[in-house]
Order: structure tokens, then sequence, then C-alpha cells
């Protein structure tokens, strides 16, 4: 692995460990503004990965260098810790936490088309000639700003396929959890009541997610990259 990888690679492992602990600590703070202590009593109501580490260090260090080694991107996972007596007893705010992790990377996205649009506008940055899931934006000359170009462009996209991925209605997605907000309240725990007696096929409905996920992904990644360079074009 030569200088410009580990560079490439340090550059992938920043902006995963920064996405994924902004996801779980809304995670947490929601479910503390709800009034769940739980994940606040583990420190999880923190930008301060290590936290987050300390819970996952296998989805959060391990795995992530893993598949940048093997595949040249990077995933992983974490998680915040919920009292499921809480979420029964209050399962719209369960739902709200549960909606609080994909927002926290769809705002991250708009953070970072923002900075790349900031970019183009002063010249500091421009479309590449060939845009790729993490080739969005280039420097305009060779320098220190292709780091940042990097970083902004994985930022997009990432936290993208982050919050989409997630927002799959399927468990143990986030994107189940948050059904709730869309039911009464007696539907809500009903529906709280039944994602809890399905926990033991999680693994399935992670499969199915990942199966379905490109062909949902791919258009909506095709409308965000519109939207980042309308009038750019």
């Amino acid at each position: 692995m030569n200088a410009d990888m580990l560079l490439l690679g340090l550059v992938w492992y920043v902006v995963f460990l920064f996405s994924t602990t902004c996801h779980e600590a809304a995670h947490a703070l929601v479910a503390k503004l709800g009034g769940d202590l739980t994940a606040a009593q583990g420190g999880q109501v923190s930008l301060d990965p290590i936290p987050h580490i300390r819970r996952e260090p296998f989805g959060m260090v391990v795995f992530p260098i893993m598949s940048f080694a093997m595949g040249g991107w990077m995933m992983g996972w974490a998680s915040a810790p919920y009292n499921p007596q809480w979420a029964m007893q209050y399962p719209r705010r369960a739902a709200w936490m549960s909606l609080a992790g994909p927002a926290a990377n769809l705002t991250l996205v708009i953070l970072a088309g923002i900075g790349i649009r900031i970019g183009i506008f002063t010249g500091a940055l421009q479309a590449p000639q060939s845009i790729g899931f993490t080739h969005l934006v280039v420097a305009a000359e060779p320098g220190a700003l292709e780091a940042v170009a990097t970083l902004l462009s994985v930022g997009f996209s990432l936290n993208l396929l982050l919050g989409v991925f997630n927002l799959l209605p399927l468990p143990p997605m986030d994107g189940f959890g948050a059904v709730g907000l869309l039911l009464p309240e007696s539907g809500a725990r009903a529906f709280q009541n039944f994602g809890m007696r399905i926990r033991s096929y999680s693994m399935l409905g992670l499969l199915l997610a990942w199966w379905i996920f490109n062909p949902i992904f791919s258009p909506i990644f095709s409308l965000a990259l519109s939207a980042l360079y309308l009038g750019h074009g």
C-alpha cells in the first residue's frame, strides 16, 4: 500500500469515525431528551468517538480498516443502548430516537454539499471530468486542498449512503423503528412490541436490506448529484 492509499485511508477513517459518532450521538441525545438516560450514562451523548469505540471496537476500528484494505472503501457499525421498557412506554419517543441517527447523517450530507458549493464558487475546487462515489470534487490546483476535496467528497457520499441505508424500513434498521411516527400512540406501541418480538430475525432483515439497497440508492445518489451540481453542469 503506497503513501497515497494510506492518506486516502486516513481521510476515509476520519470521515467514517466522525459520521458514525454523530449518528450514534444523535440517537443518544434524542433518547436522553425523551427520558431514557441509558446511552447518556454510557457517555454516548458526545462527539468524542472513544465511548462509541469502547462499545463497538470491532465495528468502529477493525472492520472499517479491513473493508478499506480489501475493497478500497470503508464500512462499519456502532450502537447506542436504550431501555426497552422506556421504548414500550413511550413508543413515539423511541421512534424519534430511531430517526435521529439517519437525520444526523443527512445533515452532514447537506453540510458537505454546502462546502463543495462554496469551494466551487470561490474557485478553490472544481468538478472532476469523471465523477465517482468518492470523487465528486477536486482541487483547482495541486496542493493541500486535494485532501479537503477528498474529505468533502467522502463526507457527502458516505453520509448519504449511511442515511439512506439506515432509513430502510426493515429490522434492525432505524427506518423500521421510525415507522411508529406514522402511527397513533396505540399503534406505535403495538409496532414497538412487534419489533422486539422479531429481534431474532435481525440478520435476515440486514441481508434483505443489503440486497435491495443498490437499486434504491442509485437513483437517490443521481438525484443528489443533480442537486449538488445544479447550475454547474
